[in-house]
């Protein structure tokens, strides 16, 4: 009995394990589970939009445009609207002349612009286009001025003024006038006033002596040189023969300026024109070098 007793005491414990079986529902689902979220995430990786920004550039080609048949057909136009006499015939002619160029309406709102008892008489003498702008794909802004002599009995005087119109061109190229001339303005002179250049001092006076004497001699030689007189003077034809027949006067305030190893000048050249008799100046800016001679390199 007290050995049995022994070896009773001798043995573990038993551990009870609980065993689930693969067969059971609810890991049947969790498998299920499992298969169905890898399959997602399979699916989600192939098929997922790419949110990365893409920056697309759009190429605008511009059409080059002639715009000679829009200047010329302004031109005609302004040469009849702007011409009358104080007759009815030349009225008259005038107005059909005009169907050439206005639509219906602007012909309709222009019938009582030159009447019979209008006292003046007027003649073109030019017709300048100062811009042609598109508006869309058929109808373009014109701005031109018109130069007149408006004669009244005795009396002549020249009158300038300008003008917006609107023109509609089809595809054949066919226009006519869609927007009747209206008084506007056009560019005139600019306040602008360029900075005088001046010497700043790095051409010594000997340097400045023997660049005096070079190109005195060259703007001797310069209008009737030839190709091969000026190559003496001038480095890969940067100066080309002008043919002119000029005499020289003088030079008008030179300037010089040291750049590196060569020297730019800014100077005034005038001459005097023998076959009109006036005087020409030039105004020359030249990059002058010197190897064993002085030579305008640019």
């Amino acid at each position: 009995m007290k050995i049995r007793k022994k070896e009773k005491q001798l043995k573990s414990p038993k551990i009870h394990v609980m065993k689930v079986g693969i067969h059971r529902k609810w890991v049947i689902f969790l498998w299920i589970l499992l298969i169905s979220s890898v399959a997602f995430g399979i699916y989600k990786n192939f098929t997922a939009i790419n949110r990365h920004t893409v920056h697309e550039t759009k190429v605008i080609e511009k059409q080059v445009i002639d715009i000679n048949p829009i200047e010329n057909f302004i031109k005609n136009f302004a040469k009849v609207y702007y011409s009358w006499k104080n007759n009815q015939n030349v009225i008259d002619q005038r107005t059909e002349a005009l169907k050439g160029y206005l639509t219906k309406e602007l012909q309709d709102l222009n019938i009582d612009t030159i009447r019979r008892d209008i006292p003046t008489s007027s003649s073109v003498n030019d017709v300048e286009i100062w811009k042609v702008r598109q508006i869309d794909e058929h109808e373009y802004a014109v701005i031109f001025s018109v130069d007149q002599l408006i004669t009244e009995g005795d009396t002549k005087k020249a009158v300038n003024a300008s003008y917006e119109v609107g023109v509609y061109m089809d595809k054949a190229g066919n226009m006519v006038i869609v927007r009747n001339p209206t008084i506007c303005e056009i560019p005139v002179k600019s306040g602008y006033e360029p900075k005088a250049v001046e010497n700043d001092g790095t051409v010594n006076g000997g340097t400045t002596e023997e660049i005096n004497v070079f190109l005195k001699t060259f703007f001797k030689l310069y209008p009737t040189a030839s190709k091969e007189e000026l190559s003496y003077y001038v480095k890969d034809n940067v100066l080309k023969p002008i043919g002119k027949d000029y005499v020289f006067s003088e030079m008008i305030n030179p300037v010089y300026r040291k750049v590196g190893n060569q020297v730019q000048v800014s100077v005034s050249v005038k001459y005097l024109d023998q076959q009109t008799k006036a005087t020409q100046i030039s105004q020359l800016d030249l990059t002058l070098q010197k190897d064993k001679n002085w030579m305008i390199v640019k």
